[in-house]
């Protein structure tokens, strides 16, 4: 089933997996506190920035996936609320991965055909191309935490 297949794709990059980045963002982002998550390391983004930036496509193509509207814009995608407290980063954190569980499992249960449909509008292409945008953009993010944590410990 090429479904159960993507499912557990995209469970690698965010929730379990170690093959393609010997890490996964559940991993990279437990054991950060909040000051280390909103701490800039210049020019880059914060932590916590690309943590919002990744649940807010998560949550806006998890909306599509239950039935709902494409509702997300780009321009959007950096509006994040200011983290100014281990619970406000808890709360992001616990948002990303229990939108990612979900995701993954109403991708699991997909029938395989749906994957060739379009997403929303033929102009987005199909549903298999956006959940692989969805990786993809995941892991490219995932590599700047991972740096950029790198680069906090090292200060």
């Amino acid at each position: 089933m090429r479904t159960k297949q993507i499912a557990n794709r995209f469970r690698e990059v965010i929730l379990n997996g170690v093959w393609i980045a010997n890490t996964n963002y559940k991993d990279q982002l437990s054991n950060i506190t909040w000051e280390q998550a909103t701490t800039r390391v210049e020019p880059l983004n914060t932590i916590a920035l690309l943590t919002f930036h990744i649940n807010y496509y998560i949550e806006g193509v998890l909306n599509v996936l239950k039935g709902g509207a494409l509702e997300i814009r780009d321009k959007y995608s950096f509006d994040a609320p200011k983290i100014t407290s281990e619970e406000d980063w808890k709360i992001l954190l616990n948002s990303l991965l229990d939108n990612a569980e979900e995701f993954a499992s109403l991708i699991d249960t997909m029938p395989d055909e749906e994957l060739d449909n379009y997403f929303v509008d033929e102009k987005y292409g199909t549903y298999q191309r956006n959940i692989e945008a969805m990786i993809e953009h995941s892991y490219y993010h995932l590599g700047q935490i991972t740096l950029i944590k790198k680069m906090l410990s090292n200060e």
